[in-house]
This record gives structure tokens, C-alpha cells and sequence, in this order.
């Protein structure tokens, strides 16, 4: 694997929000000039005009500017890597058949272990089977989808008398039954199921707000609110049913799914300050932000990823998710976006609040970014060729006559990200850590002990390894990774996801089956934490195998991924939406 040495951090500020407007001073009336002086004047305007645009036309063979993050040099590649592509298939098969010997129909997976358990002592509601049909039918694994589809038709229960996490039952049991049905041809199996458990889960939706409650019980078809968080809902949470919802209104003419799913939207934006920055709880019965961290990891990042994702689904016709994610990415930009300190990487920040002595409220900068940030990267870069382009049908790649200049901001900081991202699995293992921080001028830290530019906080040498230093099996940094490939073809997006695959297949592959996460990243050998989590076959070899596969399969145009990586189709929708 290719050595990639480079680490960092930004100085702390605090950053003040307001909700005023800047006033520009009124304009003050001149001289009046002849009209023939103002004929000829615009005469001469539309003919430097014309002039510029021939300057600047391909006809005349006048390149465009440059484009930052875009090779001068290199030659797009959108044909499969066979090879490669057929390593990822193989380690699917070694994650998968594994499962289905030890553990065929629980929801998670031990590998050492050879076991399985469920997330409610009611019983097992498909999460591994469900979250990985769909990467069967697009890898051609017909054998493993049809054994998966038997169990699906025959064994899959949602009568089960238990809480279950209304985000993640959404994003991976329910955009894992449509997704199987739109891939499957329409078979029928998938959308029964998904019409269920998509009816069971609607009651989190009756509150005073609308906004979702945290928890629904299957059996008895009720929401719970979240005791371990006060009964406040996380914004990403309550923000990442969108798409699923939609899709499901759109396939069963029950406009009630969509309503509920769109009313949670205009709520937010209801709340929301003008930044575009949100904080990541919310109270569902005012519907309104409550004073908590705002960041693009845990809990925030999925928000601003399903801004993007609502506008492409429904054939960019909803134009109020595009002004709500320009706003938004002009906050992060603007308020976010930090540069390391050796190699000025440039990563995100997060705004903590504080109470200043005088009991005004505040904001403190943390130079922290989680590896869940890393779906940034692609989505700037999707969202530059889509919601910042000045044509519908951007080339790949992309020229700088074809973005408008937020298009332009977001690509550069996409292609940036990706590769602090990248910089992150400069570890003894190649692996990127849960959680990385970066170096600030006076922060404190001994030069000589902690790297110059990023560092995994509190890891020191023949000590216990902190939780921030593990690898669970993560797909950002490769979801970002595909999606750059798709818009550039620049082979060097394959170099990235090679070595990242390498990594994993050295590091996480148990012999006798199966994928481990990693507790340590800078520690070789390393040691496992027995779990594989199932967005290692739904998301992480997913996004590999794409990676690799020819640009045909699946192409942007016409797919978006939920954020457990199901593909649902971009659709016209067919009834009128209050919100848009």
C-alpha cells in the first residue's frame, strides 16, 4: 500500500451566530448623461461581450480554466477492473457465507465467535439478511440472493414485541426491502414487506411537531421516546427517513408516508438558523433546535447528506432541498471548514456550545472530525455537478465554465477531503481511526510525541488503545472515494480504494470467515473486536465493488444511495408536495 504521510490541525476560535442582515447604504442618484452616449455604450458592451465568448469558445480551440482537483494529464477510465472487482466479490462471498452458517437470519455477527445475536431479546428483524440483498443482485450473486430471498419471504417477522431505532430500522431494513424490489425486477415479496414495516413504524411520527420519536415498538406499533437523551431526537435521526419514505409513497399511491416524511423537513427549516448550521438534538414536541453541539459526524451528518439526496431523487423538481443545501454548505464553509497546521489538510470542525462569565451563550471550535464526516467529500462533489452546475448534464470531468462558483467552492473542498481522508490511514495498519483530531497552534501537545499534523487522542505507547483509534468496518472515506471516480475518472480514486480493500482484507479478514473491526489502528498484530457490522456488506464492499465495476452499473444520473447504500431510483414524483 502506497505511504501516505501526512497529519494536522486548526487554531480554536469562537464563532458568534447572528440573525441579522447586513444593510448596504442606498445609492445615490448622478448626472444624467445624452441617450446617444448611452446607445453607444451599450453598443459597445454587447460587442466585448460577443468577443469574450468567442475568446472562451471550444470552437476557436481556447482551453477553459483549469479546474482545481481535476489532472491536466490523464486519461478517464470508465471501464470495470475486473480483477479487482472480482477480489471484492470473493470477500463479500467470505463475509457472507459465513454469516450463513453461523448466524443465517440474526442480526448481527460474530465471526470468532461463529455467532449471532439480535438487537431485542423479541427476535430478529432481518438487519444483516436485508441490509445485504441488494449487493447480491448488483454483484450477480444469484445462488446467495435466492437462498437470502427465500428467508426474506418464509422467516422475516416484524411482529416483534420490542424498541427498535426508528433511524436505523429505516436506512437499512426498509431501504433494504425497496432497493431489492426495484433491483429484483419488482418482485413482489420485497414491497409487501416493505409497506408493513414501513406502516408500523409511521406512529413515530405522532407527536405535537410531527418529528419522529427516537424508538418504535414493532409489535404494538408504538413510538418511544429515547430515554437516554431526555426524549430529545437526534437531528440526523430524525432527518434520514426521507428518502425511504418517499420512495415507499411513490411505489404504494399512499401519499401519507410522504406527508409524514416532507412535514418532519419543513419543521427543521421552521428552526433552523440562517446559517444553515443545525445543531444535532431537536425537541419533538416544540419542534424546535435545542443548544447542542453542531457537527458533521454523529447525529448531524446524514441531515446535510439527505439535503442533496431529497433534491436528486425527485429529478431536482423540489427546488426548496437545493436552497436548503446551498445555505447549508455555505455555513460549513463558511463557519466548518479548518486547516491543519504542517500540511494545511483541510478537515471540518465542530462548534461546541459554552456559557460565557457574563452568561451569554457561545461557541467553542474543536478540531475533531469523525470518520463519518468522510461522505462529505463525494457529496460536495456530487452537489457541485448537480445543484452548482450551470448545465444539466455536466461533463466528466467537469470544466469551470459548466459550475457556478459555489459549484466550484464545493468541488475543490470535496476533492480536498477526500484526501485528508485518505491521510487518515497513514497508521501502522492503513486503517483510518473512528476519530481524528488536528493540531492547533497552542494546543498544548508535546511535538516530540504527537504527530504535526493529526493524532488520535489520548493513544500513547504500551497503554489501553482509546475508542477513538478503532475501525469498525467503516465505508465514508469509500463512498467518497466512488463517487469521485464516477465524476472525474481519475485512476487515482482506484489507487485509493486498492490500497483501503488491501487494508481491510490484511487486517480485518478472519481465516475461517467473516470481517472483525479493529481496536487499535496503530497497533500490529492487530487485535479484533468480534463483531462485523452489517454495513460492511451493505456499504463498504458495495461501494468497493462499484469502485471497480464498469461506470454503467448504476450510473449517478439515475440512482441515489440512502445512507446505508441502497440504491433507490430518481423518480418524477406524482403528487403535489405542500412543502416544495
Amino acid at each position: 500500500m502506497e505511504e501516505l504521510r501526512v497529519r494536522q490541525r486548526k487554531k480554536a476560535a469562537t464563532i458568534e451566530f447572528t440573525d441579522g442582515h447586513d444593510t448596504g447604504s442606498e445609492a445615490k442618484s448622478g448626472p444624467a448623461f445624452p441617450k446617444v452616449y448611452m446607445l453607444l455604450a451599450a453598443v459597445l458592451a454587447l460587442a466585448l461581450y460577443n468577443f469574450l465568448a468567442l475568446v472562451k469558445s471550444p470552437l476557436l480551440g481556447a482551453p477553459t480554466r483549469h479546474l482545481p482537483g481535476v489532472p491536466t494529464h490523464y486519461v478517464p477510465i470508465f471501464t470495470a477492473d475486473e480483477a479487482k472487482r472480482d477480489a471484492v466479490v470473493e470477500a463479500f462471498k467470505h463475509a457472507w457465507l459465513a454469516y450463513e452458517r453461523d448466524a443465517m437470519g440474526d442480526d448481527e455477527y460474530h465471526p470468532i465467535a461463529h455467532t449471532g445475536s439480535n438487537l431485542t431479546e423479541a427476535g430478529a428483524i432481518g438487519y444483516t439478511v436485508v441490509d445485504s440483498i441488494d449487493t447480491m443482485l448488483i454483484m450477480g450473486l444469484e445462488d446467495e440472493y435466492q437462498r437470502a430471498r427465500a428467508w426474506v419471504a418464509d422467516k422475516l417477522s416484524f411482529e416483534r414485541d420490542g424498541n427498535f431505532n426508528t433511524f436505523e430500522i429505516t436506512i437499512r431494513v426498509l431501504g433494504g426491502l425497496l432497493s431489492a424490489y426495484h433491483l429484483s425486477g419488482d418482485d413482489p415479496v420485497f414491497l409487501e414487506k416493505a409497506q408493513e414495516l414501513g406502516s408500523r413504524i409511521l406512529p413515530v411520527f405522532e407527536t405535537e411537531s410531527g418529528l419522529p420519536l427516537s424508538l418504535i415498538n414493532l409489535a404494538l406499533r408504538e413510538g418511544v421516546p429515547d430515554r437516554d437523551t431526555g426524549g430529545l431526537i437526534s437531528t440526523a435521526e430524525a432527518s434520514t427517513l426521507q428518502l425511504e419514505f418517499r420512495y415507499l409513497a411513490y411505489l404504494t399511491d399512499e401519499d401519507t408516508y410522504w406527508e409524514k416524511a416532507e412535514n418532519v423537513m419543513a419543521v427543521l427549516r421552521a428552526s433552523a438558523m440562517t446559517s444553515g448550521l443545525v445543531p444535532i438534538f431537536v425537541d419533538s414536541k416544540l419542534g424546535r433546535y435545542q443548544t447542542s453541539p453542531i457537527r458533521l459526524g454523529s447525529r448531524g451528518d446524514s441531515y446535510y447528506e439527505y439535503l442533496l439526496k431529497q433534491y436528486l431523487q425527485t429529478n431536482q423538481t423540489e427546488l426548496v432541498y437545493r436552497e436548503m443545501y446551498d445555505t447549508a454548505m455555505t455555513g460549513i464553509q463558511t463557519h466548518l471548514v479548518k486547516r491543519g497546521l504542517s500540511s494545511q489538510l483541510l478537515y471540518t470542525a465542530e462548534l461546541n456550545p459554552e456559557r460565557t462569565q457574563n452568561g451569554e451563550l457561545g461557541w467553542r471550535l474543536t478540531p475533531k472530525q469523525d470518520h463519518l464526516v468522510c461522505f462529505l467529500g463525494g457529496s460536495l462533489m456530487l452537489g457541485a455537478t448537480t445543484s452548482g452546475a450551470l448545465t444539466h448534464n455536466v461533463s466528466v470531468p467537469p470544466s469551470t465554465d459548466e459550475l457556478t462558483n459555489q459549484g466550484e467552492r464545493d468541488w475543490l473542498t470535496g476533492v480536498e477531503l477526500i484526501d485528508t481522508c485518505m491521510a487518515t490511514h497513514d497508521t501502522q495498519t492503513g486503517l483510518a481511526p473512528e476519530i481524528a483530531h488536528f493540531r492547533i497552534l497552542g494546543d498544548g501537545m508535546d511535538d516530540s510525541a504527537v504527530p504535526a499534523d493529526w493524532y488520535i487522542k489520548g493513544a500513547r505507547p504500551n497503554a489501553p488503545p482509546p475508542f477513538d483509534a478503532r475501525y469498525i468496518l467503516r465505508p465514508e472515506t469509500v463512498e467518497s472515494i466512488f463517487i469521485a471516480f464516477r465524476l472525474t475518472g481519475d485512476p487515482k480514486y482506484r489507487d485509493y480504494g486498492w490500497a483501503i480493500f488491501q487494508a481491510i482484507e490484511k487486517h480485518c479478514r478472519i481465516p475461517t470467515g467473516g470481517y472483525a473491526s479493529v481496536i487499535n489502528v496503530d497497533q500490529v498484530p492487530v487485535e479484533h473486536d468480534d463483531k462485523m457490522e452489517t454495513f460492511l456488506m451493505s456499504e463498504t464492499l458495495k461501494y468497493l465493488y462499484l469502485l471497480f465495476a464498469d461506470s454503467s452499473v448504476l450510473p449517478l444520473n439515475d440512482y441515489v444511495f440512502n445512507t446505508e447504500a441502497h440504491p433507490l431510483p430518481v423518480f418524477n414524483p406524482t403528487i403535489r408536495t405542500g412543502f416544495s
